[in-house]
């Protein structure tokens, strides 16, 4: 069964949602009016939407405790709920198809007159500050008829929390939604077919923007078009790209782009964690064929992996991680694609004679290290802990310091090129290399793509240095995951 996709509406007049609706008609199969959100004189119109929509219509007034917005009383709030069930319709989609009532609801009247009609129940439970963690017990407790749907929603705080999910659906009976909300929870709406689950509820891509709520929904366009979401189904391998946040990631795009022209039955999902450990227990739980490992878990995850190859055990970190016969096999493909970028940037096949500056001690600062090493550049480290940057730059007979005002003389002598291989510049205004102004003779290279323009990358531009962001690197390694990941050629 492949979940029906639900476009959830929330402007405050009923012309306005009908007017989304036809926008994204062609992407959803059905839709919850959030009379929650409306203004008080549209209340009095809601029997008239589901006609107005053309499409089967879930009737949500949420409680402003459940997460909502109304603020009312539960007498008038029934109400409310009879209003739109009043003077039903012979034609089904001329009526409401679904009323979404909370578990703790008692309408018998109510349920009755829906039930007349064949309107749908979704009983529904939302913890909207903590994990719900006997979901088949709640079930259980909740669902007054086998007809009723129950939907499940809960604030995943973690990775862990989304495992869960997923190692509970098994035990579970009837029709229900699950949702894992927030950050951590995005994969439950893209593999919602994994999960059983009847319904996945979108928001307009116009409402998630301008509420900045991109770490925690999708829009129907994006489901559809970028993760394929229709095709999901019990065969389908799921691979994704881990880090602490990667809602903002391209790889999603590269990858699900890649399985398409390759006519493969394979989705990419971002998921973020806090650690490695529940990295490992998600893949394993919900059978995840491989990973693209971003920062911070480069290095944390090696303990949990069977094998690396050669290229992380030169630099040891991993990027890419397969799940092939119950081993986890570690690669990195950051250093082949660091060095395509490179050297197209530079239009150059060798370093000899560069001197270089290394920004950062983490994982990609690795992989660039040991690129740059490869490449037979000279270059110094610079890093916040000394320790760290002594430590990689032992790797490779490189010099090191401190990256504070005072390395402000040996960045100059290795500025020929200078490789920004830190997180910071991912948010507006950071700037590590704040302490340094440039001449406009430094080639400067970004490992950062989101931004497409970092704070140092438009400082150093403006004082006539060329520049270039990850977005080549991150492209190149990434055709190498793909082979990694498939075993045939991207490109």
């Amino acid at each position: 069964m492949v979940p029906k996709i639900c476009l959830v509406l929330t402007e405050n007049t009923i012309d306005k949602n009908i007017q989304l609706i036809e926008r994204y008609r062609s992407w959803i199969d059905i839709v919850e009016l959030r009379a929650d959100f409306l203004d008080p004189q549209e209340l009095l119109y809601i029997r008239r939407f589901p006609k107005l929509a053309r499409i089967p219509a879930i009737l949500t007034i949420r409680r402003f405790l459940d997460g909502g917005a109304f603020k009312g009383g539960e007498g008038s709030r029934i109400t409310l709920f009879a209003r739109g069930l009043s003077f039903a319709d012979t034609e089904p989609l001329n009526n409401f198809a679904f009323l979404d009532l909370e578990s703790d609801v008692q309408a018998s009247s109510l349920e009755e007159a829906a039930q007349a009609f064949n309107i749908g129940i979704i009983r529904s439970v939302h913890s909207i500050k903590a994990p719900i963690k006997d979901i088949a017990a709640k079930i259980r407790d909740i669902r007054r008829t086998d007809e009723e749907i129950v939907k499940i929603a809960y604030k995943a705080d973690n990775l862990a929390d989304v495992t869960a999910l997923f190692k509970q659906t098994q035990q579970l009976n009837g029709q229900n939604i699950l949702i894992a909300m927030g950050k951590y929870g995005i994969p439950s709406r893209i593999l919602a077919a994994k999960l059983h689950s009847s319904i996945v509820y979108t928001m307009p891509r116009e409402y998630i923007v301008q509420h900045h709520l991109e770490q925690e929904f999708i829009d129907p366009i994006t489901l559809n078009e970028l993760y394929h979401f229709r095709t999901i189904n019990g065969e389908t391998s799921i691979y994704g790209v881990v880090g602490t946040d990667t809602t903002r990631s391209l790889s999603p795009a590269i990858h699900n782009k890649g399985f398409e022209r390759k006519g493969i039955n394979a989705v990419y999902i971002p998921i973020s964690a806090v650690d490695s450990k529940e990295v490992i227990a998600f893949a394993d739980c919900t059978g995840i064929a491989g990973l693209s490992v971003t920062h911070p878990f480069k290095f944390d995850i090696i303990p949990f992996l069977d094998s690396i190859g050669p290229a992380s055990t030169a630099c040891g970190a991993v990027n890419t991680v397969l799940f092939d016969g119950g081993k986890r096999r570690g690669f990195n493909t950051d250093i082949d694609g660091f060095s395509r970028a490179l050297q197209a940037f530079l239009h150059v096949r060798s370093l000899r004679f560069k001197h270089i500056a290394i920004i950062g001690t983490g994982g990609a600062a690795h992989a660039v290290a040991n690129a740059v090493h490869l490449l037979h550049g000279k270059a110094c480290i610079f890093g916040r802990s000394a320790e760290k940057a002594k430590q990689l730059a032992g790797r490779y007979n490189f010099r090191w310091a401190v990256s504070d005002l005072a390395s402000v003389r040996t960045l100059k002598k290795y500025s020929d090129v200078i490789i920004q291989a830190t997180s910071v510049g991912m948010h507006e205004n950071e700037d590590p290399l704040e302490f340094y102004s440039f001449s406009g003779s430094e080639k400067v290279f970004d490992v950062i793509y989101t931004p497409e323009k970092t704070a140092l990358l438009k400082r150093a531009e403006a004082a006539g240095c060329d520049i270039c962001n990850g977005y080549d690197m991150l492209r190149y390694q990434a055709y190498k995951q793909f082979e990694l990941f498939t075993g045939g050629s991207y490109e």
